[in-house]
């Protein structure tokens, strides 16, 4: 018996695994009498059955301590250990700004039309919607010791489909992921018969900027477009999630803390911060 297995036949038994997992989502949701709301409810099952526990996954209204309101988002990506609450309202998910991972639009296809949008330029302007969003943050304590507020960190956006239409080449794909600049930049996609895509961009935070506000929204209006990577249409699923998975984990990590207070206020209420 050999002492070797090869990963990637492991990792296609993956790739079929997520297929098969989308498709039995699909057929059930399809036949279950909601095809309005169905492709986005078969991404949303596919990623809480692979994302690790931590991370939680649903159609929702991304909030602000000012009242303000993103777009209705098909797909978040969000937390819930250090952003605790999460309104709900006629089956409305209201997420605060502070706990947002990643949004997502989902789509049957990546060739398509809103008005006057394609399919990308209508995702940047949902993604935007989440990161021109106040967010807050505070100070933790990690082992008995006092942590000073940690920066404002990225929010990935990201495009989902089934398929895709345009030319069997990546030019127009690509032509739209350039024609995106500033806070409706995408990082990421995946069209499940076609293949996944990152996009890899010029630029880095000013990690001297104090004002994580002002840090964190220039980093998105000034970083330009270098190059997009595309994978093959077999490995779509498999390198979305690991590329997915990579970004959470470890270009994100933890997102900040909220900070309550500011949330309290509007109720006129003012949070002890001392025990």
């Amino acid at each position: 018996m050999s002492n070797k297995i090869d990963i990637g036949d492991l990792f296609a038994g993956l790739q079929n695994q997520m297929v098969a997992q989308l498709n039995t989502n699909r057929e059930f949701i399809l036949h279950s009498g909601s095809k309005g709301d169905s492709l986005e409810n078969v991404w949303i099952e596919w990623l809480r059955k692979y994302l690790p526990n931590r991370y939680c996954v649903d159609k929702a209204i991304v909030i602000d301590s000012t009242g303000s309101l993103s777009h209705q988002l098909d797909l978040v990506i969000y937390d819930q250990q250090y952003t605790p609450f999460v309104f709900t309202q006629n089956g409305i998910h209201y997420i605060p700004a502070e706990g947002v991972y990643a949004v997502f639009e989902v789509k049957p296809d990546f060739q398509g039309n809103v008005a006057s949008d394609n399919f990308f330029e209508y995702t940047g302007k949902k993604i935007e919607s989440v990161r021109k969003l106040k967010r807050t943050s505070v100070g933790i304590i990690n082992a008995g010791i006092p942590q000073s507020p940690r920066a404002l960190t990225k929010i990935v956006g990201g495009i989902l489909a089934s398929t895709n239409t345009y030319a069997k080449n990546n030019n127009t794909i690509e032509s739209h992921l350039k024609g995106l600049t500033g806070l409706q930049t995408i990082e990421m996609g995946c069209a499940v018969d076609y293949g996944s895509f990152y996009v890899n961009y010029d630029g880095e935070e000013n990690i001297s900027n104090t004002n994580f506000e002002e840090r964190i929204a220039n980093y998105y209006l000034e970083r330009t477009f270098n190059s997009t990577t595309f994978s093959k249409k077999e490995n779509s699923l498999v390198t979305f999630f690991l590329q997915l998975t990579r970004y959470l984990q470890q270009s994100i990590g933890t997102v900040a803390a909220i900070d309550l207070n500011a949330y309290a206020r509007a109720v006129g209420f003012e949070i002890d911060e001392k025990i």
